[in-house]
C-alpha cells in the first residue's frame, strides 16, 4: 500500500496524539483532513495546512462527505479521561464506542483502504504480570478501558465481514510536546502535570506511594507507529499491537528527573500499579522501534518549560 501523496483523515486531529500524526503526514506531502469537535482538542495545535472539519463523530450523517476519496483514516478521536469515564459512562460510551463504529462504517462506505485505530493498554486490566503481551486476555475494568477494547473488536469485525483493513495500536502512557498539563485534562499524564507544577513553583503531586511504574512512550514515536501501521503489508485484519518502549519508570523517578519539590496527593480510583509493554510484535509487523529515550524526552520538555 503506497501511503504517500494521498488524502488522509485524522479524527481528533486537534488532540495531543492526533495533531502529531497530522504534522507527520503533512511533512511528507499528504492532504490531511481533520475532524474535531474541540471538546478536548485545541485549535492552536492545528497545522495551518490541515483542512479542518468541525464535526461530531457521534453524528453519522456528517462523515460521508468528509471521507469521500480518502485513502486512510487515523482514528484518534476519543474521550480519554479514565476518571471522567467513571463519572460519565454514557457520554464516554457514545463517543468512544458509537463514534468509533460510525467512523468505521463511514470508512467502509467511502471505500477507504485502511483505518488505524488508537487503542489503549488499559484494556489489559490490572492483574497481568509484566511485560504485557498482545496474547494476554483483555480484562478491562474502567469504562474507558472497556470502551477502547470494544473499539478493537469493532475493528476486527469490519475487517472480517466488510473487508475494511484495520489495525489497533495499544498506546502506553504517551507524553511529549503539546501534552495536557491540567490535572483534569485528557491524556493528563503525570509528566505534563509535574512540569506545569514545577514551572509555577508548586510541589509536584505524587499519588501514594510513588512506586507506581509506567512505560512512557514519546508522542513522536507514537506518530511514527501510526504511519507505519497505515503502510505495512503485514497488518490489515484488526491486529492488536503494543506501542511502548519496553522500559518503565516509577512516578518518584520521574519527579526526581524533573527536579523540585513534591508531595503526596489523594489516591485515584482504578489506578494500575505498573504498565510495561512487550513490543516485539510492533517490531515484527511494523518495523517499529522507539527512537527517543525517556531521558532525552524529559530533557527536551524541560527546555520547553525553561527548566534547564
Amino acid at each position: 500500500m503506497d501511503p504517500s501523496g494521498k488524502k488522509y483523515i485524522v479524527t481528533g486531529g486537534a488532540g495531543f496524539i492526533g495533531s502529531h500524526i497530522v504534522d507527520a503526514l503533512i511533512a511528507r506531502g499528504d492532504e490531511v483532513h481533520v475532524i474535531d469537535l474541540f471538546l478536548t482538542g485545541k485549535r492552536e495545535r492545528l497545522h495551518p495546512k490541515a483542512i479542518m472539519h468541525e464535526a461530531d463523530i457521534r453524528d453519522e450523517t456528517k462523515l460521508p462527505e468528509i471521507f469521500r476519496g480518502a485513502r486512510g483514516v487515523f482514528h484518534t478521536a476519543a474521550q480519554p479521561r479514565m476518571q471522567y469515564s467513571i463519572q460519565k459512562p454514557r457520554l464516554t460510551n457514545d463517543i468512544n464506542i458509537t463514534g468509533t463504529l460510525n467512523v468505521l462504517l463511514a470508512a467502509r462506505d467511502a471505500g477507504v483502504s485502511r483505518v488505524v485505530y488508537s487503542a489503549s493498554s488499559s484494556a489489559y486490566g490490572p492483574r497481568h504480570p509484566m511485560p504485557l503481551r498482545e496474547d494476554m486476555a483483555p480484562e478491562p475494568v474502567i469504562p474507558y478501558a472497556i470502551q477502547k477494547r470494544v473499539g478493537e473488536q469493532y475493528c476486527q469485525m469490519v475487517s472480517k465481514f466488510y473487508g475494511l483493513e484495520t489495525a489497533s495500536l495499544r498506546y502506553f502512557n504517551v507524553y511529549g510536546p503539546h501534552q495536557t498539563t491540567s490535572k483534569d485534562g485528557p491524556y493528563a499524564t503525570v509528566i505534563g502535570i509535574f512540569l506545569e507544577e514545577r514551572k509555577n513553583g508548586r510541589p509536584m503531586p505524587v499519588v501514594p506511594d510513588g512506586t507506581q511504574r509506567r512505560d512512557f512512550t514519546h508522542v513522536h514515536d507514537v506518530a511514527a507507529a501510526n504511519l507505519l501501521a497505515m503502510s505495512s503489508a503485514s497488518v490489515g485484519t484488526g491486529e492488536i499491537i503494543n506501542i511502548g518502549t519496553g522500559k518503565s519508570y516509577s512516578v518518584l523517578e520521574v519527579a526526581r528527573m524533573i527536579g523540585g519539590e513534591w508531595e503526596f496527593t489523594n489516591p485515584r480510583e482504578g489506578e494500575v500499579h505498573e504498565t510495561l509493554a512487550d513490543n516485539r510484535k510492533a517490531k515484527e509487523l511494523l518495523g517499529w522501534e522507539p527512537k527517543i529515550s525517556f531521558e532525552e524526552g524529559i530533557d527536551d520538555l524541560k527546555k520547553i518549560y525553561s527548566l534547564l
